[in-house]
This record gives C-alpha cells, sequence and structure tokens, in this order.
C-alpha cells in the first residue's frame, strides 16, 4: 500500500457528533472528502439536515441524525439507525462540547452539571453506544475532542468547569485505548488551542483585551481555524494511525509550550 493510500476512507461510515457546525462540521467535512460517507448527527436537527444537504451537493454521501447526546435513549437510537442504513460503525467523532467563562465561586450547579453532562458524559454514553457496535466488529476508531484546556488552566477568563471536563475527556481517552484495544479498537484525542469558529466568534469580536492576550500568548499569534483541524482527524480515522491510541494530539499554535 502506498503512504498516502492508507489516508483514504473509501467505504467508511463516520458518526460526527455536533457536526453542524464549527469543528464538527469541519471535520465532517474532512473525513467525507477522504471517502467516507458521514453522519451528521447533532441536537439541531434543521441545521444537521442543512449540513448533509450541502456535503451532499459536494458529491459527498451524509445524512443528518438528531440526537440528544446527554440521553441514552435517544443515542442507542441513532446508533440503530446508522446500523439499519449502512449495517456498521468505522469511526465515530465525539466533538459536542460547552463552555461558559463563569468564576467558580459564582457558579451555580446546574451549570457545573450541563458543563460535565455535554463534555464528559456524553463522551462516555457515546463511546459506550458505539462501542459495543466495534468491539462485534473487532475494529474502530474513537476520536473525542479535548482542549489544552485539559492541559493547562486558561488566563484570564475563568471556566474551572470546562477545563476540568476536557481533562477528564483526556484520561477517558486514555482508559478507554487501555480497555478496548484487545478489540481492534484505537482511542485518541485531539487537544485544540484557541479556535475561531461559530461559537467562539463572539469572543474574538467582542473581547478585544482577553482575546489579545490569548494571542499574545500564542506563538504563532493568531487563532486556528476548524479546517485546521481536518489534517489530524483524517489521520486519526484512517489505516495511516494503526499504532496510534491513547494519544493526546495538541494542535495550539504552540500556546502550551511557553
Amino acid at each position: 500500500m502506498h503512504v498516502i493510500d492508507a489516508f483514504r476512507l473509501n467505504g467508511q461510515v463516520s458518526i460526527v457528533t455536533g457536526a453542524a457546525m464549527g469543528l464538527g462540521k469541519a471535520i465532517a467535512r474532512a473525513l467525507a472528502q477522504a471517502g467516507s460517507t458521514v453522519v451528521i448527527a447533532d441536537v439541531q436537527l434543521d441545521v444537521a439536515q442543512q449540513t448533509a444537504d450541502e456535503l451532499e451537493k459536494e458529491g459527498i454521501k451524509a445524512i443528518a441524525v438528531e440526537v440528544d447526546v446527554t440521553n441514552p435513549e435517544q443515542i442507542d437510537r441513532m446508533v440503530e439507525t446508522v446500523l439499519n442504513k449502512f449495517g456498521k460503525i468505522d469511526v465515530l467523532f465525539n466533538n459536542a462540547g460547552i463552555s461558559m467563562h463563569v468564576k467558580a465561586e459564582d457558579m451555580s450547579n446546574d451549570d457545573w452539571m450541563k458543563i460535565m453532562n455535554v463534555n464528559v458524559n456524553s463522551v462516555f454514553l457515546v463511546s459506550k453506544a458505539v462501542g459495543k457496535v466495534m468491539i462485534r466488529q473487532h475494529k474502530g476508531s474513537i476520536i473525542n475532542i479535548s482542549s489544552m484546556s485539559g492541559i493547562i488552566a486558561n488566563t484570564p477568563q475563568h471556566q474551572a468547569a470546562y477545563n476540568t471536563s476536557k481533562a477528564a475527556v483526556i484520561m477517558l481517552t486514555k482508559s478507554l485505548a487501555a480497555e478496548w484495544a484487545q478489540h481492534g479498537i484505537r482511542v485518541n484525542t485531539i487537544a485544540p488551542g484557541y479556535m475561531k469558529t461559530e461559537l467562539t466568534r463572539p469572543y474574538f469580536e467582542e473581547n478585544g483585551g482577553m482575546v489579545k492576550q490569548w494571542i499574545d500568548l500564542t506563538p504563532m499569534k493568531r487563532p486556528g481555524q476548524p479546517e485546521e483541524l481536518a489534517g489530524i482527524a483524517v489521520y486519526l480515522a484512517s489505516e495511516a494511525s494503526s499504532f496510534a491510541t491513547g494519544g493526546v494530539f495538541i494542535i495550539d499554535g504552540g500556546y502550551t509550550v511557553l
């Protein structure tokens, strides 16, 4: 096999959660361009369908599935839908996540639990449901979006809950990688730095002083673009990364080297 062929995803089926927009959309497009059929899984079905339609117009096979990734019953329905339509799941990309900038002493219990449910519990619940399928298949790749915030405490914003949740995703990734390697399942995580997406755009446009500090602390002196995660996403989904599991791949413009 030529090296470049190892990156191809022809004939594969990939689920990307939170794929209606932002990082998830860019990742879904990248996997599809590498040859995979993609499942745009999102709580916003209308936006997910628009994304699927957009990809279809580009010659990409995509379907939209509504799912609340914190709801086990909806997750099971999503897995059943994908299996009924395609008969397998080769790649799972856990991308759904939220953030809040709130001082720890001011954070409500409800907001803390909301972040943990969306950012941590959902990764476990979706991985568990899809992992059962992959165990039967004796093969699969699970890729989780964590963050450089799971490795360092960001400044000047207050986000103890977010940082904690992303650190938990990194340890969950390592734990699942250790447990499921025997089943031919690889589990890795991508830890992005500051990325300019639909969700983070207000920070870049409205919080001038804070954004200046972010950029000053980033050696490359700019935020990342969603498309700049495409290469690592395809690598981890494909056979090109066949010996990589439990890895934390930091893509942060150099932020964490300082």
